[in-house]
């Protein structure tokens, strides 16, 4: 793992000061390209699933709201591409609960595809019947992403909002309680890692 505790102090500084950091380079060039090789991602959508509204039985698909396509990943048997970036949230995870004293015991997180033209609507991540919905953690996986291509995550904030292209290997961490965001349309296919960390172990069975 090429990042260092030191790397880790940016998340933990936007976290308390604003709710929320971006990282740059995360993830470095062979890791992003590592991850773009998988099958998954090869293969296109027929590998991805429509995500869907809300948690377990309450859960539907509306793609007036979200039009994005998951495939959710165990940790227990990812595939050795994804090792050094579930490394990496492991070692942030240690690093935000020493600096924060926060109580994080783990994490989920699914891989994601954004087709052209779809998009998010604002939202926040934590859900109202089930609080354990801590921090968001997105990695974007889009090489030689422009302006002109879109997809910006944007967070709204007290009085203002911030957008956020997903540039290969950028970090976004946020409050999954305080932070709504949106994920604006784009012209070309947006890829990340999307996950979110916990304050309890995770339950496999809702993946």
């Amino acid at each position: 793992m090429n990042l260092s505790q030191t790397d880790f102090e940016p998340v933990a500084d936007g976290l308390a000061n604003h709710g929320y950091a971006v990282v740059d380079d995360f993830l470095n060039e062979k890791e992003v390209e590592s991850i773009l090789m998988l099958d998954t991602f090869r293969q296109g959508l027929s590998e991805f699933k429509k995500a869907g509204i809300g948690q377990s039985a309450s859960k539907q698909i509306n793609e007036s709201i979200r039009g994005d396509f998951i495939q959710w990943i165990d940790t227990n048997t990812a595939q050795p591409a994804l090792l050094p970036y579930l490394s990496k949230i492991d070692a942030l995870i240690l690093f935000l609960n020493q600096s924060l004293f926060l109580s994080l015991k783990d994490f989920e997180m699914h891989m994601t595809v954004y087709p052209p033209g779809s998009y998010y609507k604002k939202h926040l991540d934590q859900f109202k019947a089930d609080d354990h919905r801590k921090l968001s953690v997105i990695c974007y996986l889009n090489t030689n992403w422009k302006d002109e291509h879109g997809g910006q995550l944007r967070m709204h904030l007290q009085n203002e909002y911030k957008d956020i292209l997903p540039l290969a290997g950028r970090l976004v961490c946020f409050r999954s309680d305080q932070v709504e965001h949106e994920v604006l349309p784009a012209t070309r296919e947006r890829l990340s890692l999307t996950g979110w960390m916990l304050d309890q172990k995770i339950d496999l069975k809702h993946l």
